[in-house]
């Protein structure tokens, strides 16, 4: 589930609970609302990631069933998270963001099917590849299973040494074959 709201950066920081979760990627930063709502799931050294702000409270509370879920899930256990998630951002990347749930677990998509999902033109595949690099919820919100056309792992907001052991943890194919061009006859 994904709401969208604004909050200003006063009432975010106040307001904003975090907690640390161990994991075989690395530490995991997340995230909540007063609310208990996930707002954000970030590693360390990540592009565009989070880190704790002064005025965070940290506090277990918000986030147990997130915890029990993340380990079910390197434990190879779980593949579909049921939390709830509030990623704040443009209607275009919440349209990006929610086709990414689509993705199934052990299974990989490309930037240009994203892009298809959502109704954008084929154009639109960077700005669609701009909203995946966005995305505040790693993990919870499958970002990793997004590889090129041509079957290469691109970039990763994580780092593509986590994507790479992300979707080998999810037995997902590592690389898509590239389509030959036809051959004239």
């Amino acid at each position: 589930m994904t709401t969208t709201t604004t909050t200003s950066t006063a009432t975010a920081t106040a307001d904003t609970y975090w907690y640390e979760v161990d994991s075989p990627v690395g530490p995991l930063l997340l995230t909540a609302g007063p609310d208990g709502v996930l707002t954000s799931l970030s590693v360390p050294g990540q592009k565009g990631g989070r880190s704790v702000q002064h005025g965070w409270r940290r506090d277990a509370g918000p986030f147990r069933a997130a915890e029990e879920q993340l380990g079910a899930y390197f434990a190879g256990e779980l593949t579909e998270f049921r939390l709830p998630l509030r990623a704040e951002g443009t209607a275009f990347r919440e349209r990006v963001w929610a086709a990414l749930d689509d993705v199934p677990y052990g299974a990989t998509t490309t930037y240009g099917e994203i892009a298809a999902r959502i109704g954008a033109s084929r154009p639109a595949v960077r700005a669609v590849g701009g909203a995946i690099g966005a995305n505040p919820l790693l993990i919870l919100r499958p970002c990793h299973r997004v590889i090129g056309a041509d079957g290469s792992l691109t970039g990763y907001a994580g780092g593509l040494e986590r994507k790479t052991r992300l979707l080998s943890l999810e037995g997902a194919p590592l690389s898509r074959p590239v389509p030959r061009p036809a051959t004239p006859r």
